[in-house]
């Protein structure tokens, strides 16, 4: 994964992001979804490379386009010995979400992003589409927290490790009835909550910056989501764990989960012989090469959504890449048919 495919894979989450935006506050959450699955598709296709999508939109016949086993990329198609060497026919894996908080977009609320992580075959886990318990939290916490561990001790080390008072934490939580007792917890131990409706990916990657008020993401959100997030937090050299849950008694999810043997089953023909394991982020994103990369779709504590004016959109996006060890911030202006008009810089 070269530095080239590095700026091209912006301009996927980029596309994806405009196309959602125009959909921001209308109410209608599944054709933001499904404008930015197809800009996000269309862009890809675009790039030299053979990539295979890991983690997806659902499967071919619930999503025609972005489904798990789907393979994009210029080095995929019938004709790909006219453009690729051989030697370019690298396979790489790719984790989507091309519009993580349909919800948010529809309601016009903050939050939202278009995202994606990339690694070399075999660098993402495939998590099944069920739930996952996760703790993100700042690189100084990084091994000393456990998912495991009560919410108040681990408050407590994320407090001494940024030399600072519990009562100064924030922690995100997804706003859901299973949460109930998490949240009295957090409280309790004289930290401070914030509850988001969607997007726990936005929260947990600004678990992992330094100055974005947001010091821990807890609690039980999609699994699929968890793989990106680990991603992104590997690259940064924050905290990530996450452990499947699949017990609908746990989850109360309100929508139809499989009993818990017949997941177990399942998983066990996936590979996942410990259905319980605690998974690090370096083995949710265990590749050599991970990048991670974002772009705003409504504003968020990273990243402004994207605006538009007469002259076409800006946006405001995000790259980690393990391999450069670099994190960008990457302001870009797209021009309508190359007449920017009334251009400001902020």
């Amino acid at each position: 994964m070269d530095n080239k495919l590095g700026l091209e894979i912006i301009e996927v989450v980029e596309q994806a992001a405009i196309a959602a935006a125009r959909w921001m506050g209308k109410g209608d959450n599944k054709t933001a979804d499904q404008v930015a699955v197809e800009a996000m598709r269309e862009k890809m296709n675009q790039i030299l490379m053979r990539g295979r999508i890991v983690i997806g939109e659902g499967t071919r016949d619930e999503a025609p386009m972005l489904y798990i086993g789907e393979e994009v990329g210029i080095c995929t198609r019938p004709d790909a010995d006219q453009f690729c060497r051989v030697e370019e026919l690298v396979e790489i894996d790719i984790a989507v979400d091309p519009c993580e908080g349909t919800n948010l977009v529809a309601k016009g609320q903050n939050g939202s992003m278009a995202v994606l992580a990339i690694s070399e075959k075999g660098g993402l886990l495939h998590a099944p589409d069920i739930y996952m318990q996760k703790l993100a939290a700042p690189p100084q916490a990084k091994g000393k927290v456990h998912i495991d561990y009560p919410p108040e001790k681990n408050l407590q080390i994320i407090a001494e490790s940024l030399d600072r008072e519990v009562s100064e934490l924030t922690v995100i939580v997804m706003d859901r009835k299973r949460h109930t007792d998490l949240i009295q917890a957090i409280r309790a131990a004289g930290a401070r909550v914030k509850l988001i409706s969607d997007g726990d990916i936005s929260a947990a990657l600004s678990a992992g910056f330094n100055g974005t008020g947001i010091h821990a993401l807890m609690g039980i959100g999609a699994a699929p989501e968890g793989v990106i997030s680990a991603a992104a937090l590997r690259c940064l050299g924050a905290h990530f764990q996450g452990r499947l849950i699949y017990d609908p008694e746990v989850v109360q999810a309100g929508t139809y989960l499989p009993p818990v043997e017949e997941t177990r089953r399942e998983l066990k023909e996936k590979g996942i012989e410990d259905p319980d394991k605690v998974w690090e982020c370096e083995e949710l994103a265990s590749g050599k090469e991970v990048l991670f990369a974002a772009t705003g779709i409504t504003d968020g504590d990273l990243m402004r959504g994207v605006r538009f004016f007469g002259g076409g959109a800006r946006t405001e996006s995000l790259i980690i890449s393990s391999q450069s060890r670099t994190v960008r911030f990457v302001d870009t202006i797209h021009m309508k048919d190359g007449q920017p008009r009334g251009l400001q810089l902020r």
